[in-house]
């Protein structure tokens, strides 16, 4: 079997998981009603790995769409220091590809003992987290087995809008989402070209901001887990804090830009990185480039919101073809395993 053949059968699999997605979103909404949301004042969001970006994108929505705070939780809290947490009218929502993390499923039972309702969106409805739950939410990814997460991710970024949409009452243009993700998949082969004359040996960043912040830190994953490089993700606007004293002419950046982005949002720290490096790409067509910047790709003629879900078929498809292109095997990575169990 060649290199990465299992990561990119999956990653053409997104098409349908999102199409099964869009066939069980009235059954998820019957589900969310009967959660009482309308008590909750605050949710705190629980994840580990790939399902942690997937987090930030859930933190977006809803802050933006319910207007309360959203934190992420520290599950060693509970795990090593065994505090007893004081979760009134709190949600918390669990997110994982395997639902077998102990420390996860540790931390959602704390939750409920301190009286918070409990939300898990997993891939498996059998596993420990899923029963830990007063609700949970299927990821109808099926069976995954590459070792990278990428079909499931994905998953996660559109059920977690699911979920805020039947809350704030809005709904979910899946067609278009559908639609758009075949697209992506078509512009495999210029996405393969550019992976393979990409020069990684001075250093590579990615960054976003918005609702496209967890793409940039899973493109970071993607690359560190496939590629076996370490690679820096950040938000654009903290990057101009410190960071970018690091950056230098042969550092390669990768932006973040879905359509939809407030171009103002960006701009400045896209001037500075101009300054010091030409080695620029994007992902999304959300930010006018120069002519001399390399554009990956990305969805047309979507939101801001429903952009990043696509955009994420984008940057596992970059992360495979750079694998394979140094040589790697994106299915088994050295050292990694498919489920990372933590305490």
């Amino acid at each position: 079997m060649g290199l990465g053949v299992i990561m990119r059968a999956e990653i053409e699999e997104i098409p349908a998981v999102f199409t099964r997605i869009k066939a069980s979103a009235p059954e998820m909404a019957v589900a969310i009603s009967h959660l009482p949301l309308s008590s909750i004042d605050s949710v705190i969001l629980v994840a580990r790995g790939t399902s942690d970006n997937a987090a930030l994108y859930l933190k977006y929505l809803i802050e933006t769409k319910i207007g309360i705070p959203c934190g992420l939780a520290s599950p060693s809290v509970v795990s090593i220091y065994g505090t007893k947490l004081r979760y009134k009218n709190v949600l918390v929502i669990a997110l994982s590809q395997s639902g077998q993390s102990p420390d996860l499923v540790g931390y959602c039972q704390a939750a409920r003992d301190g009286g918070a309702t409990v939300l898990a969106m997993t891939n498996d409805s059998e596993s420990p987290l899923a029963k830990s739950a007063h609700c949970h939410l299927y990821l109808q990814a099926g069976p995954e087995k590459a070792v990278a997460a990428t079909k499931s991710y994905s998953a996660e970024l559109l059920v977690s809008r699911v979920f805020v949409s039947a809350w704030s009452g809005e709904s979910v243009n899946f067609d278009s989402i559908i639609e758009q993700a075949e697209k992506v998949l078509e512009q495999a082969p210029a996405i393969e070209g550019i992976a393979k004359n990409f020069d990684y040996s001075g250093g590579v960043t990615t960054m976003g901001r918005g609702y496209a912040y967890a793409n940039a830190h899973e493109c970071a994953l993607k690359i560190q887990e496939t590629v076996k490089i370490p690679v820096a993700s950040f938000s654009s606007a903290d990057y101009l804090h410190g960071p970018i004293s690091s950056l230098h002419g042969e550092s390669r950046v990768i932006f973040l830009a879905p359509t939809g982005i407030a171009q103002s949002a960006m701009a400045a720290t896209v001037q500075r990185i101009r300054e010091i490096t030409s080695h620029i790409y994007w992902i999304g067509a959300g930010f006018a480039r120069n002519e001399n910047e390399i554009y990956l790709g990305g969805s047309q003629d979507l939101s801001e919101i429903d952009a990043v879900i696509v955009d994420s078929v984008l940057l596992q498809l970059f992360a495979l073809f750079l694998a394979v292109s140094s040589g790697k095997n994106p299915d088994a990575p050295i050292g990694l395993a498919k489920v990372t169990k933590t305490f």
